[in-house]
């Protein structure tokens, strides 16, 4: 138990501890070891401190070792349900993870954490620590300890490694309890650059056209944990100015950004993504960014907004940049106010990226059907090292722009069908979603099965 004290310990200041014996305590840091670090140190234990100055580099590459091995054991008390905790966010927070999910079982109690989009099981937890876990993570939520029959969510703060580390909290009753899922919130502070998104030339070209038009709507689609956030981030930023009025409204506001007016909606008290929108046209804005458009009422304000002067930039949860026109119609927005209105639709994915350490071509060949792909692909295999975790490290976000021409701005205002409207825009030159994965399959940054594993197999037609 002293060792697990001293690890959390050291692990809070950013630092290892690399050994523990009868005399000696040796420990590693980047740069000078913080007094703080030094004083709690002292105090847990009487041996002798020694340490090592470790670059970064060195940091990083042991946490990622380290993550891969099993959490210590753990006694059934309420203390040792807070260093659990303590342990697992620090974990998650090392392995890059995006969610965390804790799961009531019959006979244990399992965690799991998201990393690059896939999850991957901890090494289980005694059923008994459930409702002390539980009822830890409502109160850093600030959540109601005694509500069990109803979904509750919210949002904290806490420390890790010396930097604070922001989460998302919701509860769900289960059939063995409450399961809670985290999002992590700022993990990383990740560079809103434009050509850091990862277009291709032609693509950034088109969407850097139509951000700097003075008016019309430009969407953002694809599934929850796609990249959405960062790319309408990295647009606003583009456009951040002194000379420019940028409003936005969001559920909640994930990236605080100077320079921008970012109002977060709040429901209980009436203060609506309808309501806002509504407000923030009273503000002289320039630029308009809607978290999401969720409903017909807050799609016709938007569309309207971008008919009346203003950029609009929003997302949808669609499959394909042409799903994206069904979606708005469905929901009751007229095809003549879409075409007037949108000038581009940008949809996205993230495949996982092969770690370049570890990755290897195979010398058989992928082959695709033709009208799906012209060339056989290469086969790629990563077996996982002591850089990377399973073969993998980071993600590589896939990228289809449709620009709204005059040609399709007919067609979507006759009621062209989706189909058609991409057999239009690919006779155009878009290069689409599975295109751009084959792409950087032939680049080495990811795999054909990743590829398939996100995006499904295409028709041939």
């Amino acid at each position: 138990m002293q060792q697990e004290k001293l690890t959390t310990l050291c692990m809070r200041h950013n630092a290892l501890l690399l050994n523990s014996d009868e005399q000696t305590l040796t420990i590693a840091v980047v740069g000078d070891p913080a007094a703080e670090l030094l004083e709690a140190l002292r105090f847990a234990t009487q041996k002798r401190i020694d340490i090592e100055c470790w670059s970064q580099e060195q940091m990083e590459r042991r946490l990622q070792q380290n993550t891969v091995t099993p959490l210590p054991a753990v006694r059934e008390e309420t203390g040792t349900a807070v260093e659990l905790l303590n342990q697992t966010l620090q974990q998650a927070l090392n392995q890059r993870a995006s969610d965390i999910h804790f799961e009531p079982g019959e006979h244990h109690y399992r965690i799991r954490l998201r990393v690059d989009g896939v999850l991957h099981a901890l090494p289980p937890v005694a059923s008994t620590l459930a409702g002390a876990l539980t009822a830890r993570l409502k109160v850093l939520g600030n959540l109601d300890i005694a509500e069990r029959r109803l979904p509750q969510d919210g949002q904290f703060n806490v420390t890790l490694a010396g930097a604070k580390v922001s989460f998302r909290i919701s509860t769900l009753p289960c059939r063995y309890g409450e399961k809670v899922v985290l999002r992590l919130l700022h993990q990383v502070n990740q560079t809103l650059e434009l050509p850091q998104l990862g277009m291709t030339a032609p693509q950034l070209a088109q969407f850097q056209e139509a951000l700097h038009r003075p008016q019309g709507l430009l969407l953002v689609t694809g599934p929850t944990g796609s990249g959405k956030t960062v790319t309408l981030y990295s647009a606003m930023q583009a456009r951040n100015s002194p000379e420019i009025n940028i409003c936005s409204v969001e559920d909640p506001v994930e990236i605080p950004l100077c320079g921008l007016n970012q109002t977060q909606v709040n429901l209980r008290a009436g203060l609506t993504f309808q309501s806002v929108l509504r407000a923030l046209l009273r503000q002289d804005p320039d630029v308009i960014m809607v978290g999401e458009i969720r409903d017909g009422e807050t799609a016709e304000i938007a569309i309207k907004a971008a008919q009346t002067g203003h950029l609009v930039l929003s997302t949808l949860h669609t499959n394909s940049t042409t799903e994206t026109l069904v979606r708005i119609e469905q929901m009751g927005v007229a095809r003549w106010m879409i075409s007037s209105a949108l000038s581009l639709v940008v949809a996205q994915r993230l495949v996982r990226k092969l770690c370049p350490h570890c990755r290897r071509q195979l010398p058989e060949k992928v082959d695709l059907p033709r009208a799906i792909w012209p060339r056989p692909l290469p086969r790629w295999h990563a077996g996982g090292c002591e850089r990377c975790y399973h073969g993998f490290y980071g993600r590589v976000a896939l990228f289809e722009v449709l620009p709204v021409t005059a040609q399709l701005r007919q067609g979507i205002a006759s009621g062209l069908p989706a189909n058609d409207i991409e057999r239009l825009s690919r006779q155009a030159g878009m290069s689409t979603l599975f295109q751009n994965g084959c792409l950087a399959v032939e680049q080495g940054l990811s795999s054909v099965e990743e590829l398939i594993r996100v995006l499904g197999m295409p028709d041939g037609d």
